[in-house]
């Protein structure tokens, strides 16, 4: 299993959506709509996760969910794309993202890092957030790139907790 299927989702933003109502909208394709400790963890970064999405971060830099399944990418659209929504991919997920040792890394504008940082750590250790200008670079053809940065930090986290 040394290469992980990934599957993307392209979720329509401002001013399709607000951020809260946005956040709100990944949570459900994420838990698949069914309530628990998974989704109260997910809404419990509410305000963190609908900072980043009104920075826009997540339309150049994906919010990266692992799991025991395929890996997931949200990226979102704003502006004029959002209200067209022709290159929005909504659909539910085929598998459960949140599937046994789940984790999600946001993609934080590097003046926001350190807030966000320290607020998210005193909510959760599955939900934590990554510069998105270090981590991701801004180009589609650094696709192979910013896999590995992120099978890196999530393999860390894998093997720090076994």
């Amino acid at each position: 299993m040394s290469t992980a299927t990934v599957v993307k989702r392209v979720v329509r933003g401002s001013p399709h959506r607000d951020s809260v109502e946005t956040w709100e909208f990944i949570v459900d394709l994420l838990t698949q709509g069914k309530s628990g400790v998974k989704r109260d963890e997910l809404l419990s970064v509410s305000g963190m996760a609908s900072s980043i999405l009104t920075e826009m971060a997540p339309q150049d830099a994906a919010i990266v969910v692992t799991c025991d399944g395929p890996r997931t990418r949200i990226y979102c659209l704003y502006d004029e794309d959002a209200i067209d929504g022709s290159d929005a991919k909504e659909d539910a997920l085929g598998h459960d993202p949140l599937q046994g040792d789940w984790a999600i890394s946001l993609p934080c504008l590097t003046e926001d890092l350190a807030w966000v940082e320290r607020s998210l750590r005193a909510i959760s250790t599955r939900i934590t957030v990554r510069d998105m200008a270090s981590k991701l670079g801004d180009s589609d053809s650094s696709e192979d790139t910013r896999k590995a940065s992120a099978d890196f930090s999530f393999d860390t986290s894998e093997f720090l907790k076994s």
